[in-house]
């Protein structure tokens, strides 16, 4: 490894983790550090957060045979304990190199189960492509009856992407820059297609394309269905049982809980180790709105997310391990 593919590696896990960082330090630069040890040292119920954790790991679980029902429909029936700890494995990874863990999931898959990486890869789409859409119902369903809420946050917050995305809807540049790439597709892969590395840029988009088809051809789509409900549900209880650990947080109610779980779970699609910061923002924005004590909802973003990462990163490592083991006991076994 040259000293460039160091420095692009490096690059990667410090600046989305150096922006995290950042925000926690403005989160947290004018919170009352006595209070916050206070509550960290007695004002939680440590055993309710370790409860919480058995349903996030669930999550994970059913969200590997989700993927392997995908998987499936590409024609090979998979190990569903290579799905499971995939998985596992690809979550402990994302924290330290945001979004690589799903490249490595594919790749770890289509070593031991042989299919190819860009099929996988299609397959990886649809499953966050689920995602997306549950995150954004669950929004726009507690938009709707929780409008006020809702247009507070973001008149306070207004989210960068969105002045981002009207910026580049309303330049005449953009849609001169879409109409020359179009235009450079349409050579490429019209009036060039004989070339060998424009043949291979093709087929990749077609394994990818088969991947992507996979929902379509589900042998089971009710079961899939229920196995999204349940990974969703999943994720909701293991944020919402660690309301439970705080005395002002315990008599929020679902509803709260709630909003605060879809502002958290779009605080987690935002590129940085494990959505730090981000996430933390988030979640103690939604608690001071409804009346928490700023302290006190800084000291519940800081103790549940550091002990779920915690969790995540040993659940993944395991995962990580128990798919070196069981795959080299496999491959001596079918030498035997």
């Amino acid at each position: 490894m040259d000293f460039r593919q160091i420095f692009r590696k490096t690059l990667q896990i410090l600046f989305p983790l150096t922006l995290g960082i950042v925000l926690l330090w403005y989160l947290y630069r004018n919170q009352d550090v006595s209070d916050i040890m206070h509550v960290v040292k007695k004002g939680v119920r440590y055993d309710v957060i370790l409860l919480s954790l058995v349903f996030g790991l669930a999550a994970n679980t059913v969200r590997g045979l989700r993927w392997s029902m995908l998987i499936d429909s590409l024609g090979k029936r998979v190990n569903r304990k290579n799905a499971i700890y995939a998985i596992w494995g690809n979550y402990a990874i994302n924290m330290a190199l945001p979004r690589v863990g799903e490249l490595w999931r594919c790749g770890v898959m289509s070593r031991y189960e042989k299919i190819p990486f860009a099929k996988l890869l299609g397959t990886l789409f649809v499953d966050r492509i689920m995602d997306t859409l549950v995150v954004a119902l669950l929004t726009l369903c507690l938009c709707v009856f929780n409008i006020g809420f809702f247009r507070a946050f973001f008149a306070e917050n207004p989210p960068v992407m969105i002045s981002v995305l009207y910026a580049l809807a309303s330049s005449v540049w953009t849609y001169a820059g879409l109409a020359v790439l179009l235009s450079a597709l349409w050579l490429v892969f019209v009036r060039l297609k004989h070339l060998t590395a424009v043949r291979k840029v093709a087929e990749l988009f077609r394994n990818i394309w088969e991947g992507i088809k996979s929902l379509w051809k589900i042998e089971y789509k009710m079961r899939f269905l229920i196995q999204t409900l349940l990974i969703w549900t999943g994720y909701f209880l293991y944020f919402y049982i660690t309301f439970f650990a705080f005395d002002f947080t315990k008599d929020l109610g679902v509803r709260i809980a709630l909003i605060a779980f879809a502002m958290s779970s779009i605080g987690v699609a935002v590129p940085v180790q494990g959505g730090i910061g981000v996430w933390h923002f988030m979640v103690i924005s939604t608690l001071v709105a409804f009346g928490t004590d700023v302290s006190d909802a800084g000291a519940f973003a800081m103790v549940v997310f550091a002990i779920q990462t915690v969790w995540v990163i040993l659940t993944g490592l395991f995962g990580i391990v128990a798919l070196s083991v069981i795959n080299k006991g496999e491959k001596m076994n079918a030498g035997c």
